[in-house]
């Protein structure tokens, strides 16, 4: 993975690539040219990982100079595409993915995209016909944001790379700071907390032509549709089969690389699997498994035992850290810097400590479970929503049945269930009502400023979501895991893993993405996703003789947890109190004063649930804070 920058229009230097320098340390490129529109510049950052000599520098131009390539990424089928190009007559100079890259689009242009397997963010400067196209992976894997401003148009890899471009402001847009705020949820749209910048979302391409009567207009268009694959009837045991196929499939791809490659280990079913599937196919003379996970002394969000399960049937290298309480603000303003926007919790202070520690083992590829949750209905909220589906389709007997399980596997009691069933089932006005109600009466209106008052009734996050797709709110299990991949969570969790590993010089690596699989765990639909009280019903089968048996039989989910109440209520709460009157502060009149303090009161003094809301208010004033970001 790399870093990236271009411009057309824009007078820059290559200070807008070296403020990522974090992101490629070993290689720096940058190129001007000229354009009708202006001067053009494309700069490039490298972390070396396939062909690591100088041949992979970049940007990368084919023989004729017409073309200039920067990439972010990897393209797993390399080595299938360049046979296919090598039969056409096509004559390679280096070993690299980058240039597989660059010939199928000098061959196929747009087209190519759909042939690539893997994940990316790049550029490419057609320097006869003076266009800039840009694209991004199905899933936005690899980032790219724009921003089109007066003076020129330019992309980047990072937020930060944008700011302070002629014309631009550092203001809040305030409806992404509300959904944020509320449900936690960012990367949902195409725009970004920052006002005038957003993110070129994944699935989408952009070109900019640099002459003629449309020069500096970006044109936006969407190449990856986002749609419910087809798939006939398949039975609970094929389905298991064909998604264990695919799954080693993606692992064998993913370990394609020329430096050490690693894994996370969280101790959950989709970390386990993919460390499981690497240890059986790495050769004999291979170096050692390196598998980094974080643990803590509380147990209620430990989960070493499952990871020592699977170390011991591994044989893996394990590195086990323990996130410690002290460090979450001691480091807090940094990741803010590289995660570019507020963070939802303290589990990605614990994620960032994982890459540290990877880095320190000497290990540059990471492969992680990311995407498994939201493809196959992975989070217990799935529930609600299923139950809701079974009651609309009159199938009582298992929605009893479902209803029993959970309380017997997971404590879920028959009032709380049918309370949260009854809620799904409630006409959408009742619940916008319901959430209203909630927010005066048990969280003090904290959110009921006159800077979000004309916000109260908009959608919620997640119909927003997916609205900007083009979606209908989700209704089932099916549409939910569409929306959750493409437009909400996923896109939030990526985000963040991103900045986290190349913060280190890492590349991570998400094999439940690999389009045949992922296309797959979307066409099981409703289907061998929650069946009884098992979330991801179909992995749990597919893995089962190659996990170890706490793990494939596991019902918790704790979602890379950290002991975050423990925290604030106890080494943290003075920070936190402070993190509060600095958001208070450096964002007046955004936020209902009286009614944040009573809510960070409730929370801290145990009178209420002390839920991922109030890290999210002190997030978003240290946010604010580091890049002097205001609200007019």
């Amino acid at each position: 993975m790399c870093g990236l920058f271009a411009s057309v229009g824009f007078p820059v230097t290559p200070e807008r690539i070296d403020m990522v320098a974090h992101r490629g340390p070993d290689g720096r490129g940058w190129q001007e040219y000229r354009s009708p529109a202006g001067p053009v510049a494309l700069g490039h950052r490298r972390l070396a990982i396939i062909d690591v000599s100088d041949a992979g520098l970049q940007p990368m131009a084919d023989a004729s100079g017409r073309y200039h390539l920067v990439f972010n990424g990897e393209i797993y089928n390399y080595i299938e595409l360049r046979e296919e190009l090598s039969a056409q007559g096509e004559v390679f100079v280096s070993a690299s993915d980058s240039e597989v890259l660059l010939r199928c689009y000098m061959l196929w242009g747009a087209d190519c995209l759909a042939r690539l397997r893997g994940m990316f963010a790049f550029l490419i400067w057609d320097d006869r016909d003076k266009v800039l196209f840009a694209a991004r992976d199905r899933y936005g894997i690899k980032p790219l944001y724009l921003t089109a401003l007066q003076g020129g148009v330019a992309f980047a890899s990072e937020i930060k790379q944008l700011l302070d471009l002629p014309g631009g402001v550092r203001r809040v847009n305030l409806a992404r700071a509300r959904d944020f705020l509320a449900g936690g949820m960012s990367d949902h749209t195409a725009e970004t907390l920052f006002q005038g910048i957003r993110q070129l979302r994944g699935g989408e391409c952009c070109t900019v032509p640099a002459r003629g009567p449309d020069a500096g207009e970006p044109r936006i268009a969407r190449w990856h549709a986002v749609a419910l694959p087809a798939l006939g009837a398949i039975d609970e045991r094929a389905a298991a089969e064909r998604f264990r196929d695919l799954l080693a499939d993606s692992v064998r791809l993913h370990l394609r690389a020329d430096v050490p490659v690693g894994s996370c280990l969280s101790g959950g079913l989709d970390s386990s699997s993919i460390v499981c599937l690497m240890a059986a196919m790495l050769p004999p003379d291979a170096p050692g498994l390196h598998t980094v996970s974080a643990c803590y002394a509380e147990k209620a969000v430990d989960e070493k035992p499952f990871m020592d399960a699977v170390v011991a049937k591994t044989g893996a290298r394990a590195h086990f850290i323990f996130p410690r309480a002290e460090d979450v603000f001691a480091r807090a303003s940094d990741i803010t810097w590289h995660q570019d926007e507020p963070f939802g919790s303290t589990s990605i202070f614990a994620q960032w400590c994982v890459f540290e520690a990877a880095r320190a083992a000497g290990v540059k590829v990471m492969l992680d479970g990311q995407g498994a949750d939201e493809l196959l209905a992975g989070y217990h909220f799935f529930f609600p929503v299923y139950l809701a589906e079974l009651a609309r389709s009159a199938r009582l007997l298992t929605l009893g049945r479902t209803i029993a399980a959970r309380r017997a596997l997971h404590g879920q009691g028959y009032g709380g269930q049918l309370a949260r069933l009854a809620f799904s089932l409630a006409p959408d006005r009742a619940k916008a009502l319901a959430r209203r109600t909630h927010r005066g009466r048990v969280q003090h209106g904290w959110l009921s400023s006159q800077a979000l008052a004309e916000l109260d009734l908009q959608p919620t996050a997640l119909d927003t979501a997916a609205a900007s797709l083009g979606l209908a709110p989700p209704r089932d299990v099916a549409s939910l895991c569409l929306v959750m991949a493409h437009a909400s969570n996923l896109p939030m969790l990526l985000h963040w893993e991103d900045r986290n590993s190349m913060a280190h010089g890492i590349e991570a690596r998400v094999p439940f993405l690999d389009p045949p699989l992922a296309d797959f765990a979307l066409a099981l639909g409703n289907r061998h996703k929650l069946v009884g009280a098992d979330t991801k019903r179909v992995l749990r089968r597919a893995m089962a003789d190659l996990l170890p048996r706490e793990v494939s039989e596991r019902r918790d989910k704790l979602g890379f947890a950290t002991p975050e109440a423990a925290w604030m209520r106890g080494p943290l709460r003075g920070l936190v109190e402070e993190g509060v009157e600095r958001t208070l502060r450096t964002l007046p009149g955004l936020l209902d004063a009286a009614g944040t303090r009573r809510l960070a009161a409730d929370m801290l003094d145990g009178r209420a649930p002390l839920d991922f809301t109030l890290w999210r208010i002190v997030s978003l004033g240290l946010w604010a804070e580091r890049f002097r970001v205001s609200l007019g």
